[in-house]
């Protein structure tokens, strides 16, 4: 895990070492164990290292290789990197180093276009070829590693940060009114290319982009999931698909456990998490480091799931680590948390991830995490009422938006105001082939955009603020594909996620499975009130944004009446919505 950046010019001009330099200091956090700055006339790359796999300096970067004529930038693990090597070293390369980045350069010498297909992973990778001048970015399948870039005068920039980009300078630092629409309407999901700026995009999950010398880009996508199922797919029974989860799910965490730094679990006590931890003790890990937090109650809700976690660190005997946040600490984290974000993302949980990695890195350097087994087998409430539905459409916007469009115009300014990009996003995404059955098109949406431009890239940001290396077994692209295979009716049986649930029954505690689904509850930042309260007032009333006018007057006066009234279908808070957009904007200079 580690940080990337670089530019590339095409009407003849030196990259600008000096701005390379400005974005890899601010990526310190990503990489503290080393930095690195390679310049070869118009294409110049930086790099931050954490050092996670091969700890010596024969893995730094940005990796030159003088007799392949290439030069790699990256971000993130490649898993099978060891298997891959051996097929390498049978067609004739010769390694000097024992980490994973040598085999991303051996391995575009050999395969080229084909690479990102033999790997598995999470990655963001820059390569620039010394013959052709060419440079080449990729992004792993399910948008793990995130990769921003900014476009214009000649010249493309590109970083893990996208306020690495804005230290830069020349960045278009308008309000883009497709991201502004998505933020609030699809809960602060912007999908790929757009961000919250029109002057920087982020490149798409499963994406390769050559950029030609003269500035001409051409994409390919790798790899996409489908829903297709084949008869035999069909005739499997129930058991049949927990077999295959079982062993495909202890594969992937297998396959993240590789390091040479300690492994430990984020475990909130809920069923995916606690399953992790389940199949690491299938797999003979012992006294494996887990961590969980837990906030104040307010408003009559609880802060904390700490009986359920504690139910699996007894079960399992793992060195558990308890981290209770009082109110006072949490306002205090909140500037660096949203100095961490990448974007404004509105969920509650942004600054538990935050105090939780500040912790959970006084231990070990890597964790396993939870994330995406409910946008993988089904477990949201909104699958259900899809199914159920005559438009599909209609039912998960209800479920998911945060307001619809004409009350966003209405609680916008007027040059603000547009079209319902959100929902046509969402229309169009649910026409496209592969999935037929209305929940298998949701589904797919929700693994391939909304978890990759919320959870993810929220676990990435906060993980990275602390130097900790976050991986998602959920998101093996085998599983996914496995996953994606299950019959809906399996997949929205026991009231959702079925098929894992079945399989938690039989590895951990069924205490654990047969109880009300959790979530990450930090409840002082969904009932605003005291110094909270104070902040969001002076954010929202501040010069900056008065000048800058995104909501309207009477939309606000009406939030600050009564915060706990106007709380969005997610449980989210629409006055929180709108201080940390704004609040964002200002902590970036924006």
């Amino acid at each position: 895990m580690c940080g990337i950046c670089g530019e590339a010019t095409f009407l003849g001009q030196p990259a600008s070492v000096e701005a390379v330099a400005k974005m890899s200091g601010c990526m310190v956090p990503r990489g503290p164990d080393g930095e690195g700055i390679v310049a070869r006339g118009r294409v110049a790359f930086g790099h931050r290292r954490l050092k996670i796999i091969d700890l010596s300096e024969k893995s730094e970067q940005p990796m030159v290789d003088p007799m392949l004529g290439l030069t790699v930038a990256f971000n993130g693990c490649i898993y099978n990197h060891k298997e891959l090597r051996a097929e390498l070293e049978a067609k004739g390369h010769r390694f000097f180093s024992d980490g994973d980045t040598e085999v991303i350069v051996k391995g575009w010498k050999e395969w080229g276009t084909e690479l990102p297909k033999k790997m598995f992973g999470m990655f963001a990778i820059a390569i620039h070829e010394r013959e052709t001048g060419r440079v080449i970015l990729m992004r792993d399948r399910l948008g793990i590693k995130p990769l921003y870039l900014s476009e214009g005068a000649g010249r493309v920039r590109f970083s893990s940060s996208l306020p690495s980009l804005l230290a830069a300078g020349g960045v278009d630092t308008s309000i883009d009114p497709v991201g502004l629409n998505a933020y609030m309407s699809f809960h602060s999901v912007v999908p790929a290319p757009r961000t919250i700026l029109s002057g920087v995009r982020k490149l798409p999950p499963a994406t390769l982009r050559i950029y030609e010398p003269d500035g001409r880009t051409k994409d390919e996508i790798y790899w996409s999931v489908s829903y297709e199922r084949s008869a035999a797919d069909i005739a499997k029974t129930f058991e049949d698909w927990r077999g295959e989860v079982h062993d495909s799910l202890r594969t992937a965490v297998k396959r993240r456990m590789i390091a040479d730094v300690p492994v430990g679990v984020l475990l909130s006590g809920g069923v995916d998490s606690s399953v992790v931890v389940a199949l690491l003790a299938e797999l003979g890990h012992d006294h494996i480091e887990t961590f969980s937090i837990g906030f104040e109650a307010k408003g009559g809700e609880e802060g904390d799931e700490f009986k359920y976690s504690d139910i699996i660190a007894n079960k399992f005997g793992t060195k558990h680590h308890k981290i209770t946040i009082e109110e006072s600490r949490m306002l205090d984290a909140l500037p660096g948390a949203i100095q961490a974000m990448s974007e404004p993302m509105v969920s509650h949980d942004c600054v538990a991830f935050y105090l939780l990695s500040e912790e959970v890195r006084k231990y070990v350097t890597v964790v396993q995490s939870g994330q995406g087994a409910d946008e993988i087998f089904a477990g949201y409430h909104w699958y259900p009422k899809v199914a159920e539905s005559n438009d599909p459409v209609a039912a998960y916007a209800k479920a998911f938006f945060d307001r619809d469009n004409a009350t966003l115009n209405s609680q916008i300014s007027a040059d603000y105001k547009g079209a319902d990009s959100a929902r046509a996003f969402v229309e169009e995404h649910f026409a496209l082939p592969g999935a037929d059955d209305a929940v298998d098109k949701a589904l797919r949406l929700d693994s391939t955009v909304m978890l990759v431009d919320d959870p993810v890239k929220r676990v990435d940001n906060m993980t990275m603020a602390h130097s900790l290396e976050a991986r998602v077994p959920f998101l093996d692209h085998e599983l996914v594909e496995l996953a994606a295979r299950i019959p809906g009716v399996h997949k929205l049986a026991d009231g959702g996620k079925g098929v894992l649930k079945d399989l938690a029954r039989q590895i951990v505690p069924k205490e654990i499975v047969d109880r009300p689904k959790g979530y990450f509850p930090v409840p002082g930042l969904k009932y605003l009130e005291g110094k909270t309260l104070e902040m969001v007032r002076d954010a929202l009333g501040s010069q900056a944004a008065r000048e800058r006018g995104l909501f309207r007057a009477e939309y606000l006066d009406t939030l600050f009446e009564d915060p706990a009234a106007h709380i969005t279908p997610l449980r989210g808070s629409e006055l929180w919505q709108c201080a940390l957009l704004e609040v964002w904007l200002q902590t970036h200079g924006v």
